[in-house]
């Protein structure tokens, strides 16, 4: 069977395209979802891109995470369906309860734009299984909140719990962790390992014309291997 991945619209989504692009590479059909419609048309994952969602309002994703759509997503995480927020998505989660820690303004409160080295910590997620452990993939970032927080004590929780999924490393020329994430902490999952989010985004990196390469891609494909087996890539 073809996977059908969602693909979520909150008025000030921005990466929705790009999103439904790269599940296509993948091998899946992209199917639209619209924050107001609590429907997910029996979807087989989700994406919740990246943006401004509702303008980043109160805070970036607090009211997005309340949207009927979001409610449903929830529903159906618990069940084990795949979900991935990138950056927006990735606040989003958090702000949901999907994912614990928060997402805040980068230190030195300026706007990143760059491509971004990351280590693979955890490929057992359904997200990340495409990918050897210790891997090194390069793809671009583009943030203004995208400092991973979290308590101490939550934060040995995370770590103990192997939750942690990416961080960023450098490249030997002194860009390392961008924005003052706590533990470089770059990606986190669920302890199901369905739901992931990152602030880095990967449907910029599937393809060598548009990106910095393709490292991005195996996230996509990763996911639809496991919904439906493996398949050919196509646009």
């Amino acid at each position: 069977m073809t996977a059908r991945i969602g693909v979520i619209t909150f008025p000030g989504t921005l990466d929705d395209g790009d999103a439904a692009r790269a599940a296509r590479y993948a091998g899946a059909e992209a199917v639209p979802l619209w924050h107001a419609d609590a429907d997910l048309r029996g979807v087989d994952g989700v994406l919740v891109p990246g943006g401004f969602s509702y303008g980043d309002y109160l805070r970036a994703g607090a009211i997005a995470a309340q949207a009927p759509v979001m409610r449903s997503v929830i529903d159906a995480a618990a069940g084990g369906l795949p979900v991935l927020g990138i950056c927006n998505g990735f606040q989003v989660l958090c702000e949901a309860g999907l994912l614990p820690g928060a997402l805040t303004r980068n230190a030195g409160l300026k706007f990143l734009c760059r491509d971004q080295r990351l280590r693979i910590e955890n490929a057992g997620t359904v997200w990340t299984s495409g990918y050897a452990d210790g891997a090194e993939i390069l793809i671009p970032m583009k943030n203004a909140e995208g400092r991973f927080v979290a308590t101490e004590d939550e934060l040995d929780r995370i770590e103990g719990d192997g939750l942690v999924v990416m961080r960023y490393v450098g490249d030997g020329h002194g860009q390392g962790n961008p924005n003052g994430s706590m533990r470089d902490i770059a990606a986190i999952g669920n302890p199901a390992g369905n739901v992931v989010g990152l602030m880095p985004h990967p449907e910029h990196a599937i393809d060598a014309l548009t990106g910095p390469g393709t490292d991005g891609l195996a996230m996509f494909t990763a996911v639809v291997q496991a919904i439906s087996g493996p398949v050919g890539a196509s646009v």
